[in-house]
């Protein structure tokens, strides 16, 4: 059973900070160093302070980037550039944007932020569709013991057939939001506070029979459930560290989009195209293609993904060809120690086969991306192989939905970069604060 709560949320008080559209970020995990330095100079109230700061040489215990951190967040705190909401209450947020490689397709996403009971993976009710690594979670626990508070928006998906959720929210947010930004992508994002105790307790009564899946924010919740069990093991009750901030999308929602995440192959002692083709006819049926737009390999790609597993792969103008999995390859024999739920997505066959078998780059020389970065753009991709920055890029059809869900409630998580929810959900429109004199 899910618990769903309302919180008395830390929001930016505009009066005092300046213009929400320079005060909030992109989650913290898709700040480029580019992006840092603009959001610095934006505002000296800009969330990425806090949430990705700029670290020095001369760092030391006493102060580094998680100490002032601390500090900044404080005195904001202080000054009244962060406010505290006076009651409880859950948070409409809705997303317009432009679905990207699309003839101007509009969207509206609607959302609920609340916060959720943590839960273990073990309990049934929270579940993880990709993989995570150590690294992120020490850094984000390093900021969440020195802030005690939750910035960034932990994406889950639910399932609400009948759309009930959804449709309260998209009344909600037809009246005039609370506060609306148009981010550096084009999209908007705009809040509305739901306060009232019944739309409050029918919220909370709607999600008591709901599963949740992971889409966004793995690390962050696998950190707050490690700061919750490290809080338990100190003993005393610290009531509030038992909950997460989250935001929850409908997962039959026409509005919900996955976008693909391409593969760019590079600095291989050895790559021969010929040799590639000879090679990936043990797994794929191979149709040498000539080379045409981004845009026209992707539409090639996703007639063929329709049919069976696909992929493009590109080494530059004349040497181009459509990977199409073999059907009377046996993946039982061929991935033995892979579920056969996780057997046929597409990310999980071309890495095993054509980047693992094929290629020879091992698990962790894709861990570290020796051999191996990731574009979400198509044209990014093919541009790195004609800069010959790269020697081979696949092109990939996005991951669907269903499998993403189907596969996190029966234990099976992708790997990473198996999925790209998209927009991205900005980090400073609420904050949870742990301490908050007023209650949760």
């Amino acid at each position: 059973m899910a618990e769903i709560i309302p919180f008395r949320a830390l929001r930016y008080h505009q009066k005092i900070a300046g213009d929400l559209a320079n005060l909030v970020t992109q989650p913290y995990d898709k700040i480029t160093p580019e992006m840092q330095a603009r959001y610095y100079q934006a505002s000296p109230y800009n969330l990425v302070r806090i949430i990705l700061g700029h670290r020095a040489a001369d760092d030391t215990a006493g102060n580094n980037v998680y100490t002032r951190a601390r500090a900044d967040f404080r005195d904001w705190i202080a000054r009244g550039v962060l406010e505290a909401e006076r009651e409880p209450a859950f948070y409409a947020y809705s997303q317009d944007y432009v679905l990207p490689g699309s003839a101007g397709v509009k969207k509206v996403r609607q959302a609920l932020i609340g916060l959720c009971r943590i839960e273990d993976y073990s309990a049934g009710i929270i579940h993880r569709h990709e993989e995570t690594l150590a690294g992120p979670k020490a850094d984000r626990m390093e900021l969440l013991k020195a802030t005690r508070a939750h910035f960034g928006q932990i994406f889950l998906l639910y399932s609400d057939p009948a759309g009930e959720i959804e449709r309260l929210l998209a009344r909600r947010m037809a009246t005039a939001p609370d506060e609306a930004v148009k981010d550096e992508l084009g999209t908007v994002h705009s809040v509305g506070r739901i306060g009232d105790a019944e739309t409050i307790e029918r919220l909370s009564e709607w999600m008591k029979d709901k599963k949740m899946v992971i889409a966004d924010g793995h690390h962050r919740y696998e950190t707050a459930l490690a700061y919750r069990n490290a809080c338990r093991a100190q003993g005393g009750e610290d009531l509030r560290a038992e909950y997460v901030m989250v935001t929850m999308v409908r997962l039959e929602s026409e509005n919900l989009t996955i976008l693909p995440t391409h593969r760019v192959v590079y600095s291989l002692a050895r790559f021969d195209w010929s040799r590639f083709l000879a090679d990936s006819r043990r797994y794929f049926d191979v149709q040498e293609i000539p080379a045409a737009p981004a845009d026209a390999l992707l539409e090639t790609l996703h007639r063929a993904g329709e049919q069976r597993p696909s992929w493009i792969a590109f080494a530059g103008a004349n040497r181009v060809c459509l990977l199409g999995l073999r059907a009377d390859l046996n993946l039982a024999d061929e991935l033995p120690d892979v579920a056969p739920g996780v057997r046929r997505l597409d990310v999980v066959l071309l890495h095993r086969l054509a980047i693992e078998k094929i290629l020879q780059v091992d698990r962790q020389a894709v861990r570290e991306e020796k051999n191996l970065h990731y574009e979400r753009g198509a044209q990014a991709a093919i541009q790195a192989v004609e800069a010959n920055k790269a020697q081979l890029a696949f092109l990939m059809n996005p991951t669907p939905v269903a499998d993403v869900w189907s596969n996190a409630l029966g234990g099976q998580p992708m790997p990473q970069k198996s999925t790209d929810f998209y927009p991205k959900m900005l980090s400073g429109l609420t904050i949870y604060w742990l301490d908050n004199p007023a209650g949760i």
